[in-house]
């Protein structure tokens, strides 16, 4: 019986511009494997990955950050926390890297901080894999619209923020819209909370949450740029995501017709109950794209 190759993962920090950025990194046997770059969203980090990165590592070079307020990476004092300085710190990540040419990963956050790097890199993107990662407005559900909307200084706005940041928030964002929660790992959500009651921790992502106006502003931006690179996009959607629900991944095929859309009976997290159908659409997706 041949097994597949298991990965070895290295753990690792890099200081990028006083940032001590934590991140993973699978070690493939191929020097020339293609590269993933995973880009995590809230309230999570690298971890979300995990399972992938053992499940695809031996064959591909996978690296997982985790951004400014979110798991082991440790930002100074005064860091401002706003999406534009995630999409710097990441940059400046890749760039220390020395990474030139990568497939990129965007899942929630990882969308609005990996657009940022597209339109300022296009070169550096040899395509895309979107795993509930919104760039249009019909990708907005009626909770999220009230999300967005939400202001500093509004009377219980941020009482409505820290409200997501509890356990039972936190767990939450991982069951709802699954078909058999039984699947879900509770590691994801406790280790999520771990770092969530963190000091300073919630005040970065109340200033998180009230600058992701930002990213909705920025949507046309976005949807131009697809239409003019026209990137390879591989789209794997939880189709009951309580925050993006199914038509923001139809909403691509609108600027990426030739984009492979595959749909789960899933939530927000659809790698934790669809890792296994999901793993191999992304290893045949890095092997026909050109790295």
């Amino acid at each position: 019986m041949t097994f597949p190759p298991v990965a070895r993962i290295a753990y690792r920090h890099l200081d990028v511009d006083g940032v001590r950025v934590f991140y993973r990194e699978s070690l493939p046997e191929r020097p020339d494997a293609p590269v993933l770059l995973l880009l995590h969203g809230f309230p999570s980090a690298s971890h979300q990955f995990r399972r992938l990165i053992d499940a695809l590592g031996g064959r591909y070079r996978l690296i997982a950050p985790d951004y400014p307020g979110f798991g082991h990476t440790e930002a100074p004092a005064g860091f401002t926390y706003s999406f534009d300085r995630l999409a710097d710190v990441t940059e400046g990540f890749v760039e220390r890297l020395g990474l030139t040419r990568f497939v990129m990963y965007v899942f929630d956050f990882g969308a609005p901080v990996g657009f940022r790097l597209a339109t300022r890199h296009p070169e550096w993107i040899a395509g895309l894999v979107v795993q509930n990662g919104n760039a249009y407005e019909e990708g907005l559900s009626a909770g999220a619209r009230e999300f967005v909307a939400l202001r500093p200084g509004q009377a219980g706005a941020e009482e409505t923020i820290r409200g997501l940041l509890t356990l039972e928030g936190t767990r939450g964002q991982y069951e709802t819209g699954t078909a058999d929660p039984e699947l879900v790992s509770p590691d994801g959500w406790t280790l999520d909370q771990h770092f969530l009651d963190l000091p300073g921790r919630k005040e970065a992502q109340v200033a998180l949450a009230f600058d992701y106006r930002s990213n909705v502003e920025r949507y046309a931006e976005w949807q131009a740029w697809l239409r003019e690179h026209t990137p390879p996009t591989l789209i794997a959607w939880g189709a009951r995501d309580p925050f993006f629900p199914e038509p923001g991944a139809r909403a691509y095929l609108r600027d990426l017709p030739g984009a492979e859309l595959h749909l789960f009976d899933t939530g927000h997290f659809a790698l934790e109950e669809h890792l296994p159908e999901i793993a191999p659409l992304i290893a045949r997706f890095l092997d026909r794209t050109d790295t």
